[in-house]
């Protein structure tokens, strides 16, 4: 079937980046797989995260269809468009709705994008990843393929005012080569590995951010770890 709306969306947002002057780094793209299913995990620190989640795959010329929560289906504005885009609703109270959708779009060779901390981490750090996205990819056999995302809460995050501010601003992304998805390794130790790598690769998005606070007031964006302000991680984040 014919992508009649997710390129046009795709448009809107390289136009918005442009006009933001948004500085990209982005490495790792090699990795997403030119054709078959894989699930797309990623770190969760910005609303705006599955939009640059997504652009990290521009490259192999991907579309990515994103696990997002049901309330964004019924919006009259995004609910159509993201219906469109063949995106998957998540119901928070009855997760295991989507769990099918996501393993049948899989199989049929589609990109499926979670964020597995569930929600954005006020901390900026990595909390607890969630099962679900690697016992998607075990039950339809494709890997997982992880990214970090460094930057992007600086323009819209949790607790704090948009800045859609024309500022140069870095938005940092790495993609790491796909992990197997064996069915035979249990999920936790398997979704711990992918944590893991995750991890690692938010460290190198970090280190090779080129801008630092400008002064205590604007290092809320900074884990507290790095020198920052942003409140301390929660007590399950380093399982």
């Amino acid at each position: 079937m014919a992508e009649l709306v997710y390129p046009p969306v795709i448009g809107v947002a390289r136009t918005m980046f442009k006009a933001l002057d948004l500085r990209f780094d982005i490495a790792g793209s090699e990795h997403v797989p030119r054709r078959g299913g894989a699930v797309l995990v990623s770190n969760h620190i910005g609303y705006l995260d599955f939009v640059f989640a997504g652009f990290a795959c521009r490259p192999a010329k991907r579309l990515v269809r994103f696990m997002a929560k049901e309330s964004v289906f019924r919006h009259r504005v995004s609910g159509p468009l993201m219906r469109a885009m063949k995106h998957i609703p998540v119901d928070r109270a009855a997760g295991m709705q989507a769990f099918e959708p996501a393993v049948r779009a899989l199989r049929s060779g589609e990109i499926v994008g979670v964020f597995p901390e569930g929600t954005i981490s006020e901390s900026f750090t990595l909390d607890k990843f969630k099962t679900g996205a690697v016992r998607m990819a075990q039950q339809a056999g494709v890997p997982v393929l992880p990214v970090a995302l460094w930057g992007t809460q600086r323009l819209w995050t949790k607790g704090h005012e948009r800045d859609m501010g024309r500022h140069h601003l870095p938005i940092t992304i790495r993609v790491g080569e796909p992990i197997a998805a064996d069915p035979s390794e249990p999920a936790l130790a398997l979704t711990r590995r992918v944590r893991g790598r995750v991890q690692e690769l938010l460290e190198s998005a970090q280190q090779a951010y080129p801008v630092k606070p400008q002064d205590q007031e604007d290092a809320w964006w900074l884990p507290a770890h790095l020198g920052g302000t942003a409140p301390p991680p929660s007590r399950t984040s380093t399982s």
